[in-house]
């Protein structure tokens, strides 16, 4: 019996770790090549191994999303080994919260550079890709912080909000390009993202919050997107809002 993604390339970033490894995983095992894109080499180098042990197929781009040279080379890459980019997962992604007030700026650059700006360079170079070839998805990992504010997010909020907004605009810029865009929104899913906070004081109001509530797997955010990319070509799947049952915020 054919997998559902046969024949499919699928490019994913941050996919070193967390939802970008689950999603990777998932999607190979639905017959995807997947291109496997993050800083770790290392990382990336053992889950392609993984990915070959289970007779998929895989590489590892060592990108910094933050470099657009880089990105659209990883884009470049892709597409020269396996012939086209018909999945892109935009993941890499960092949560670095706290008050605005006496705030390290340089972590307000960072989200900005990698959740939002990042995304938007591998978008910018897998354009013309699935234009080319008449087909494409891109899915942009957002978050529940992307549609309600919190006290300590208020630039991670700004940055997540960017990522739904531009989202939804691609999608009514490529829908004739038969390309698809869907946003997810996952609410606390027990991954590394707040093992970057540097604030002490927000890290531990997070991690409380983390405490308080059984959170997602990456896996569970996975089968989201895999839920998305194996639709039938006349559906998009615009938006997935999906949190732990008992977190309420």
């Amino acid at each position: 019996m054919a997998n559902k993604l046969d024949g499919k390339v699928a490019l994913i970033t941050g996919a070193s770790s967390g939802i970008g490894e689950a999603s990777a995983l998932a999607l190979a095992a639905e017959g995807a090549k997947v291109v496997l894109a993050a800083r770790r080499l290392d990382r990336l180098e053992k889950l392609v191994s993984q990915v070959k042990d289970s007779g998929k197929e895989a590489i590892a781009i060592q990108t910094d999303i933050t470099d657009q040279a880089q990105t659209t080379e990883m884009l470049q890459k892709a597409n020269a080994n396996f012939g086209s980019v018909d999945i892109l997962i935009n993941n890499a992604g960092v949560m670095l919260t706290g008050l605005v007030d006496g705030a390290d700026t340089l972590d307000w650059r960072r989200m900005v550079d990698i959740d939002l700006l990042g995304l938007m360079y591998a978008t910018h170079a897998a354009l013309p890709i699935m234009k080319e070839q008449g087909s494409g998805h891109i899915i942009n990992i957002a978050s529940v912080a992307g549609r309600l504010t919190f006290a300590n997010f208020a630039v991670y909020n700004a940055v997540k909000f960017g990522v739904v907004a531009f989202s939804d605009a691609l999608r009514k810029e490529v829908y004739q390009n038969k390309v698809r865009v869907t946003v997810i929104e996952p609410g606390a899913v027990a991954t590394e993202l707040t093992n970057h906070i540097t604030d002490q004081e927000s890290k531990q109001q997070v991690e409380g919050m983390y405490q308080s509530v059984t959170p997602l797997e990456s896996e569970d955010i996975a089968n989201a997107i895999l839920y998305a990319v194996t639709q039938p070509a006349r559906v998009n799947v615009n938006e997935i809002l999906i949190m732990p049952t008992d977190q309420v915020l």
